[in-house]
Formats: structure tokens, C-alpha cells, sequence
């Protein structure tokens, strides 16, 4: 199962993690981290071509987004990231988790 987990302070996002494998279909054919992969590489190539207020940390089985600096656009395209895991979470509830 994939598990995300969103970190806020001060009612902002501080920090999501992703982690684990969906386990929907094997490994190549999974849609699901598919969809998952995608959502979430292509926001941060967005924030970081606009402003760079992120950093991330890539782990086995497991990736780290760290707010770095306040910027409505960052805040904006991670909710959008935010309400897309949690879709998937909703169509595939045993393979995506939202903590």
C-alpha cells in the first residue's frame, strides 16, 4: 500500500511523504503508483521550474517533500497534488492511504 502522509504547521503544508508500493498489479503494470509517480514528479518539477521553495528527498520506497519558504503557488500546486492522492485513495482505497 501506498501511504502519504501530510505534514501541516501553522495551518500550511510543511512536509508530505510518500511511501511504500501499491501493489495493484506487478511491478511495471501498476497503474495505481503509476498515477501515484506522476501526480507527485510533476508537481515538483513545477515548483522547483517556478520558484524552487521545496526540496525533496528520495529514499527507498519512500519521498520526501520539504517546504522550504512560504509561496502561495507552492501552497497551491501541493494542494492540487494533495486533492489527486486523495482520488486515487478514494478509487483504489486498499492500495493508496492518506494519514
Amino acid at each position: 500500500m501506498i501511504k502519504v502522509e501530510i505534514i501541516n504547521k501553522e495551518d500550511k503544508i510543511n512536509k508530505i511523504i510518500i511511501s511504500g508500493h501499491a501493489l495493484y498489479d506487478k511491478y511495471g503494470k501498476d497503474i495505481v503508483c503509476a498515477a501515484v509517480s506522476t501526480a507527485t514528479i510533476t508537481t515538483i518539477n513545477n515548483i522547483l521550474s517556478l520558484n524552487k521553495s521545496i526540496e525533496y528527498l528520495e529514499e527507498k520506497d519512500k519521498l520526501t517533500i520539504i517546504v522550504i519558504k512560504d509561496n502561495e503557488d507552492t501552497y497551491k500546486l501541493l494542494n492540487n497534488l494533495i486533492i489527486m492522492l486523495k482520488d486515487l485513495a478514494e478509487t483504489y482505497p486498499q492500495n493508496v492511504q492518506i494519514i
